[in-house]
């Protein structure tokens, strides 16, 4: 197993288009939930419990090998916003194209073959670790940070926010991203022999309204 794989894939410059979206905080921005580095960790935190422990379920479910077809209905299932849906499935297709750039597999072709307009993007970050020789724990750490550092990136952009301010945010939530990963993994093993209704499906019913409203705005920065 290659570590240096597990960096690569975390890597926020890895070509996956998760730059241009903002996981929500450019809503809560708008509404004036997030006004700074205090409320950006309530907004991380609950976040990183929720959207996050979902994601990261479902991708270490995908990196363990469950159907992912299966595992993309799961997705679905738990995504209620049609523009969540819309966005999950085109950064699916964008990491797609760069998993099998840099990874080449005859499991990310099926998936491609699938899924021509793209897989919900947890899936095919699971099955892209598969293919990068990682393991569960690791599509579920990526998918945990995913969570939190969009949005913290993004409200850099949005409020002017310090960096150094931002990155003490995640460094803070760092502990509970390991339990979120760790929960997430056992799930996914669960669901392995028992099938995918035991995934978790943990809602944050603010973020998909939000994220509605926000696919109406005119002028955005962010694509959610």
């Amino acid at each position: 197993m290659s570590r240096a794989a597990l960096l690569v894939l975390a890597d926020g410059r890895f070509p996956a288009g998760g730059h241009a979206h903002s996981g929500g905080a450019e809503a809560a921005v708008g509404a004036g939930r997030v006004t700074g580095a205090a409320s950006l960790e309530d907004f991380c935190r609950g976040r990183l419990h929720t959207a996050g422990l979902v994601s990261a379920s479902l991708a270490a479910a995908a990196a363990l090998g469950t159907d992912p077809v299966e595992l993309d209905a799961a997705a679905d299932a738990r995504t209620p916003s049609p523009a969540l849906r819309t966005a999950a499935r085109r950064l699916g297709r964008q990491l797609t194209r760069a998993a099998r750039a840099a990874w080449p597999s005859a499991e990310l072709d099926a998936l491609r073959r699938a899924f021509p307009k793209g897989a919900h993007q947890p899936v095919v970050l699971g099955v892209t670790a598969r293919a990068a020789g990682l393991g569960p724990a690791d599509a579920a750490y990526c998918a945990v940070y995913e969570s939190v550092s969009g949005p913290a990136t993004a409200t850099v952009r949005l409020l002017g926010l310090d960096p150094f301010e931002a990155t003490g945010v995640l460094a803070r939530l760092a502990p509970e991203m390991d339990e979120v990963a760790g929960a997430a993994v056992c799930a996914a093993e669960r669901a392995a022999g028992e099938g995918t209704d035991v995934l978790p499906a943990d809602s944050a019913p603010l973020l998909e309204i939000s994220a509605q409203a926000h696919a109406g705005w005119h002028m955005r920065l962010f694509a959610t």
